[in-house]
């Protein structure tokens, strides 16, 4: 079961994201069932992908529609030995542990992360301080809830961060809701923008450096893709330059010496374990022009699928296939959903 849709901002992305994964599965080896949600929370059988699928993977659109017949969960997950669940949703409501949960309680197999590390990596502020917990470097960063902003934080924030800054809600994706602002005035305006996706706020410093990201695969042993580099077209890697402008550049393999490569590789790994992480997830990071060397940004445990994605780029660069990749995430889904029955049941 493909779900997709959901009630994030990111909402149109995994329309999108869903359409590129229904066609790269071999519909010769699973019974597709496209269901989707709505921006207001309805379920539904995906009838147009339905009907596009039965006439041939090319039929499919490139945006899926979430609508069609109502239904509840409990329609279209019953079927525990033979149902594997692909959540193709991003952000909150989706991608931070609620959805999972849900999966959890109807013990069926889905791809991805599970409760604990889904909701650590989609709440920036927490997963913060995970990282440092662990000695990952990162940029200097302050969090807070709104209830503690005062008057004079902004300027708090210039004092110890410096200017310019990232100020970004905690729990959404996609660079949505993100503002670089290069004054005090632009930082309070930047906060009044991120509370209106989110109640907490994370603010970063900005990192002179390039943008590097690694794909992560696998479950107890997980292992990790070629770097690749991405080159804004914007001034800072905003969700227009991610999804509608064409400005941006994917450069996959990164240029990288074989030691940097294999550092960042190796880190990348080490934030997966770190959060807790399963499946998938694709690591970013800002390798400093200075020498601080690789810094950890975030990591998104549901990345895109879109042909302009870099996740399954990264693992078609380092040898895998997009439909060889939905296969191996297909079977560490059932594999670590085996593992956790063993080891729950008594």
């Amino acid at each position: 079961m493909v779900l997709f849709g959901g009630q994030s901002a990111e909402h149109d992305v995994s329309c999108t994201t869903a359409a590129y994964v229904l066609r790269a599965a071999d519909p010769d080896k699973y019974d597709i069932v496209p269901v989707g949600i709505s921006r207001d929370g309805t379920w539904a059988i995906a009838e147009g992908a339905l009907a596009a699928l039965a006439a041939g993977p090319a039929a499919l659109p490139s945006r899926l529609d979430p609508t069609g017949s109502p239904i509840v969960p409990a329609d279209v997950i019953t079927d525990t030995t033979r149902t594997v669940v692909v959540p193709l949703l991003h952000g909150p409501m989706g991608e931070d542990g609620t959805v999972q949960g849900l999966l959890e309680l109807a013990n069926v197999p889905y791809v991805g992360s599970g409760v604990l590390g889904s909701a650590l990596a989609m709440d920036k502020a927490m997963a913060k301080q995970v990282l440092a917990a662990n000695g990952i470097a990162q940029a200097r960063y302050q969090a807070f809830r709104a209830h503690e902003i005062s008057p004079g934080l902004p300027a708090s924030i210039a004092e110890q961060l410096g200017l310019p800054v990232f100020v970004k809600p905690a729990n959404m994706g996609s660079s949505i809701g993100v503002s670089k602002a290069k004054t005090v005035e632009a930082v309070r305006d930047a906060i009044d923008a991120a509370l209106t996706y989110d109640e907490w706020v994370v603010v970063e410093e900005a990192i002179v450096g390039r943008e590097i990201e690694v794909a992560v695969l696998g479950n107890l042993e997980p292992r990790a893709s070629l770097p690749g580099e991405i080159v804004p077209g914007a001034e800072f890697y905003d969700y227009a330059d991610k999804y509608l402008d064409d400005g941006s550049q994917a450069l996959v393999p990164a240029a990288l010496t074989p030691e940097e490569t294999d550092a960042v590789r190796a880190m990348a790994v080490r934030v997966f374990t770190a959060l807790r992480c399963e499946g998938l997830a694709r690591v970013d990071f800002f390798l400093d022009a200075g020498d601080r060397g690789f810094l950890c940004n975030e990591v998104n445990t549901m990345p895109g699928f879109t042909p302009i994605s870099m996740y399954p780029k990264l693992w078609i660069a380092s040898g895998l296939s997009y439909s060889a990749l939905i296969d191996e995430l297909v079977r560490l889904a059932i594999e670590r959903h085996g593992r956790q029955r063993r080891n729950t049941t008594h």
